[in-house]
């Protein structure tokens, strides 16, 4: 008699899906803004480079506070770290909901940006672990998937809940929502008594090696070359292709699916060849963007732009993902947060290159080439990228 095979393991199970549920909340409530930037603007009298940089401190915040937060929760279970990232996440969005002028939504935007920075590196580690080995780049992509559908959703509902109601008000559904994730954190996220100890020395001393800075910084050059335009994404469609107010939640929801796309072919790519993707996803990327100079002028022609040049940037996002944490080896919640701040520092470049070129007088028609050129940037990135992961670890290659 042969042995009973052991019962198998859910390909993606339950908690696999509040991660993605937590990550779509998440996502909703940091690029929303950017669907109701010339509302906030209006209603807050400043103008819109200056609204922008709440785009620009809430990626900081991320960036910064994300690593902070990461090595101050080592000690920690990586449940009850996620579970207080999300409640400060929480208690971030009721402050932005009431918040009566510039400075306090600045604020709020910046204590809600340090629940986000770490909760997605912990958490593209606890969906690793979730599933098979094999099976990893495409659960991280699945936790992804909530960012993306973010823009499918949540964004295009918020913006329109934003124009109807006030921008203020779009906040309430997220906070409410934030509060449901948490208890399905609760509830589905296994408690891992084996979880291996991990010590403060041990992720510092990982980051010696130079592959992890290099990938980091390609990761930047990636973020900034799309969030030089998808953080102007609605004066673009409503100045230049004159699309209405509330005809940008439409093509919102366009561009989200887009970046839906994307992700799933990130993934896909990621798990087949993750060096030869990286190339190919930057240089779709400077196509899309040139392709966008021109389209842009006319509504249906920009429609379709936009719609390409989502599918390239987004496919982005797992594949930098998995190209860190292949150098993370024992400090992988750290490694993984750094390529969320990494990509959050790329946001605040991208949105600054944009309002940079919008203050030295240029029009919104300008933002495409320099997106283009930052992705010809990001191209040349990966090649050394490439090149430094096909070598092993030795003195030559970290830094001492």
């Amino acid at each position: 008699m042969t042995a009973a095979k052991p019962l198998s393991q859910p390909k993606m199970p339950l908690a696999l899906f509040v991660l993605t549920l937590s990550t779509f909340i998440i996502g909703t409530s940091e690029f929303v803004i950017m669907g109701l930037l010339p509302n906030v603007a209006h209603d807050l009298s400043v103008s819109i480079p200056a609204a922008g940089w709440l785009i620009t401190g809430y990626a900081l915040g991320v960036a910064i506070g994300g690593p902070l937060v990461a090595l101050s929760t080592v000690r920690i279970p990586r449940k009850t770290s996620l579970l207080l990232l999300q409640l400060v996440f929480l208690l971030g969005n009721l402050l932005s909901a009431l918040a009566p002028n510039y400075g306090y939504l600045m604020l709020a935007r910046i204590i809600t940006s340090l629940g986000q920075g770490a909760s997605f590196g912990i958490g593209a580690v606890m969906a690793a672990s979730l599933v098979a080995e094999e099976r990893r780049a495409s659960a991280i992509a699945m936790m992804f998937a909530g960012l993306t559908l973010a823009n499918v959703a949540g964004i295009p509902l918020g913006t329109a809940i934003g124009q109807w109601a006030g921008w203020r008000v779009a906040f309430w559904p997220i906070a409410g929502m934030s509060a449901l994730a948490l208890i399905g954190l609760w509830r589905t996220l296994p408690s891992n008594r084996e979880e291996e100890h991990i010590h403060v020395g041990n992720e510092l001393r990982a980051l010696r090696d130079l592959r992890i800075w290099w990938a980091l910084g390609t990761s930047i050059i990636f973020a900034a070359s799309y969030f030089t335009l998808f953080t102007y994404t609605a004066p673009m469609l409503g100045q230049l292709s004159g699309v209405s107010p509330h005809g940008i939640t439409l093509s919102l929801f366009l561009i989200g699916s887009g970046l839906t796309i994307g992700n799933i072919v990130g993934g896909k790519l990621s798990d087949w060849n993750l060096d030869l993707a990286l190339t190919g996803i930057a240089v779709a990327i400077a196509l899309a963007s040139i392709l966008l100079r021109w389209a842009s002028h006319s509504i249906w022609s920009a429609e379709v732009g936009w719609f390409v040049w989502s599918i390239a940037a987004f496919s982005a996002i797992p594949t930098l993902q998995v190209n860190v944490m292949r150098f993370g080896g024992k400090a992988p919640n750290l490694v993984s947060t750094l390529n969320i701040a990494a990509f959050n520092a790329g946001i605040a470049l991208g949105a600054r290159v944009g309002g940079a070129v919008l203050d030295s007088g240029h029009t919104l028609a300008a933002l495409p080439i320099a997106a283009s050129v930052l992705a010809v940037l990001a191209a040349l990135a990966t090649r050394v990228n490439r090149r430094l992961a096909l070598r092993q670890v030795e003195p030559s290659i970290t830094l001492s």
